[in-house]
């Protein structure tokens, strides 16, 4: 198997010696430019020159003539091979004496002889280099009668060229040197964040979720890393979900099936005629019963929240309403305990987009708790009020209120506190699940001896109240 770090620096190598070699190509080229064209020019100065001199000294006579009596002025400069063509293109003079049929291609002469200067590179068949020629049309009053040529060896340019060549191919390979160890390095500050993370994910395969991968960097591998942990911490809170949830319905079952086994064999073994003792126990059976169906809901619904699967029927809803309907079923219960509970609703009707059991099991669950936990002559206080874009509901009771310490874990599955009178600690946490569903949230505060305040926001429909 080939390592991820053999790929990431066989990468980064291919870029960067393709990078080098472009570069390079691209530098030879522009460095062996500049020096032809630089010879150019100074050829094309020098036949500019030569022309006009020519032209202005030269022209009385032919330029056969010429040739023959001013021969020297063609021999100027000896380090250049001078021919001169006539108008027909036809070699007159060359200062080096070589023949036209052993001399060089001139495409450069043609141009010229139609009055455009243009320069050649080629091999001269009497010597082993490259040569440059440049030709440049010969006026006599305005008018072309033949072409002067000056050829010059590349000889030595190609040498500094190739020189130049060689360093820059030189520092190339000290540049892939040097990037390739780079590289190394750099592919080790993601190996090594990789390597890390998949041991900590062969650990957590092996089942040990407490071990915890390293973040070294905060980009796509951190992500990922924080993503492991994430869900290594997941799976921790799932699985002590699980015990305490054994934990707690071993507890709270053993509790009334004991009592419903107790009365079954107090019944079978007592004496049937007894009216009042039968009554007596069919009727603790009967609560017993309602206990276990309303425990084995709550868990029912603690799962579909938990999986997902617990789905909302949203429609519009008149929440006076509900709120009246919830009123009318906890009244009776509070009036018989001493309890004064304040419905306090707007005259004018508030509208929601929820689902109507969902929230009318909520304020049912947190009302049952106010009413277990305050005392006889106590009060509780349900009131509302827009705080656009939710309607906040907030519910005040009297009661022996909770212990700071427990505040934060409260709305915890399982959690129960030292004076919880909860029958399995799930009622604020479906609570909390149902309002989270409906994108609102539950806060509260309390202070012992004091009170507990629920604050529970619902989102609002933009037209929510209708006379």
């Amino acid at each position: 198997m080939k390592s991820i770090k053999k790929r990431l620096v066989g990468s980064f190598l291919i870029v960067i010696i393709t990078t080098v070699i472009i570069i390079d190509i691209f530098l030879i080229l522009a460095v062996k430019n500049y020096y032809y064209k630089s010879i150019e020019v100074l050829l094309i100065n020098k036949l500019k020159i030569s022309s006009e001199l020519y032209e202005r000294y030269f022209s009385s006579s032919s330029l056969k003539d010429n040739i023959m009596d001013d021969v020297d002025f063609y021999y100027e400069d000896n380090s250049l091979q001078v021919q001169i063509y006539d108008e027909n293109g036809n070699l007159l003079m060359d200062s080096i004496g070589v023949f036209e049929d052993k001399g060089i291609e001139k495409p450069d002469v043609e141009k010229a002889l139609k009055g455009n200067v243009k320069s050649f590179i080629g091999k001269a068949t009497y010597c082993d280099n490259y040569v440059m020629a440049v030709s440049y049309p010969l006026k006599s009053d305005g008018k072309i009668i033949g072409a002067i040529r000056y050829i010059t060896s590349l000889k030595e340019v190609n040498i500094k060229i190739i020189k130049i060549s060689i360093m820059f191919m030189w520092v190339g390979l000290i540049v892939i040197i040097i990037s390739g160890m780079v590289s190394l390095k750099l592919s080790n500050t993601i190996i090594k964040p990789i390597k890390n993370l998949n041991s900590a994910a062969e650990k957590m395969a092996a089942g040990d979720f407490n071990v915890k991968s390293v973040k070294e960097y905060d980009d796509e591998i951190g992500k990922l890393s924080d993503t492991l942990n994430y869900m290594a911490d997941e799976i921790l809170k799932r699985d002590k979900f699980k015990n305490d949830f054994i934990s707690s319905i071993s507890h709270e079952l053993r509790t009334p099936l004991t009592s419903i086994k107790g009365w079954a064999v107090t019944l079978k073994t007592g004496d049937i005629s007894d009216k009042e003792l039968t009554m007596d126990g069919l009727e603790i059976i009967e609560k017993e019963c309602d206990r276990l169906t309303k425990m084995v809901d709550e868990l029912l619904d603690i799962s579909r929240f938990i999986s997902g699967k617990n789905r909302l029927n949203k429609q519009k809803i008149n929440f006076n309403s509900l709120i009246e309907n919830v009123k009318k079923q906890l009244l009776p219960r509070a009036e018989a305990e001493g309890i004064n509970l304040i419905i306090e609703c707007p005259k004018e009707n508030i509208y929601l987009y929820a689902d109507e059991d969902k929230i009318k099991q909520v304020f049912i669950n947190i009302l049952d708790n106010s009413l277990r936990y305050t005392p006889k002559n106590g009060k509780i206080t349900l009131s509302l009020k827009i705080a656009y874009p939710f309607l906040l509901i907030c519910i005040k009771d009297t009661g022996c209120g909770i212990p700071k310490e427990e505040l934060p874990y409260i709305k915890e599955k399982f959690f129960k506190g030292k004076n919880c009178k909860s029958q399995n600690g799930l009622g604020l946490s479906i609570c909390d699940e149902i309002i989270k569903l409906h994108g609102g949230r539950l806060e509260i505060k309390s202070e012992v001896n004091i009170g507990t305040d629920v604050y529970i926001y619902l989102p609002i429909m933009e037209d929510y109240y209708e006379e």
